[in-house]
């Protein structure tokens, strides 16, 4: 159903599936690795478990320097057996906060440092299997820190792209991350930045 033809009496038909009482009678973990749990629910009186992960919190950063280009990363990822280009992206440690955890990562990533982190928002990456949340940021005028400061990572490399944001998008098939493109669709809508 679109827009164009929404029909409210549909949405009050909805109401009435009472999907609102469906709950979690139970849940375990049925394998652990230092990364991730599987863990298996019973959902309501469904006898079949229902299988999701569980993880650490992620952020990603969409960092622009003063003369608007974006630092960014390029790695190779073994779940797609390819390299990727990426935004400074990484884990929400355990103790540390979203915000804490950007400016962690655009710095190890990158060397680059946020003297500002706009949260553009949380998302859930995968409402199907992933548990955890998105936080999304986005850092205006971010500056290099002295090269003596910055040891990149062995297998992250370093980048700064200098095309217009929309190339990236639309023209990098390297930048395939749906959750680095909606960091930098929440910017755009947000207003801090254009395509």
């Amino acid at each position: 159903m679109t827009q164009d033809n929404f029909d409210p009496t549909v949405c009050r038909q909805l109401e009435c599936l009472a999907v609102d009482e469906i709950s979690i009678t139970s849940k375990s973990s049925v394998f652990e690795t230092p990364w991730f749990k599987l863990v298996g629910k019973s959902v309501g009186d469904d006898v079949a478990l229902h299988y999701s992960i569980s993880t650490l919190d992620y952020v990603s950063v969409l960092a622009v320097t003063p003369n608007g280009t974006f630092p960014l990363v390029r790695q190779f990822r073994p779940a797609l057996e390819e390299f990727t280009l990426e935004l400074p992206s990484g884990h929400v440690d355990l103790g540390e906060s979203p915000e804490q955890a950007a400016r962690k990562e655009l710095h190890e990533e990158t060397g680059f440092v946020a003297n500002e982190l706009i949260l553009l928002g949380s998302l859930s990456p995968d409402t199907g299997r992933l548990s955890n949340r998105l936080w999304c940021f986005f850092a205006p005028r971010v500056a290099p820190n002295p090269p003596d400061d910055f040891k990149p990572q062995p297998d992250v490399e370093p980048l700064i792209y200098d095309k217009p944001l929309r190339n990236l998008i639309l023209g990098e098939p390297a930048f395939s991350s749906a959750l680095n493109r909606a960091t930098i669709l929440m910017a755009v809508a947000g207003g801090h930045i254009e395509l």
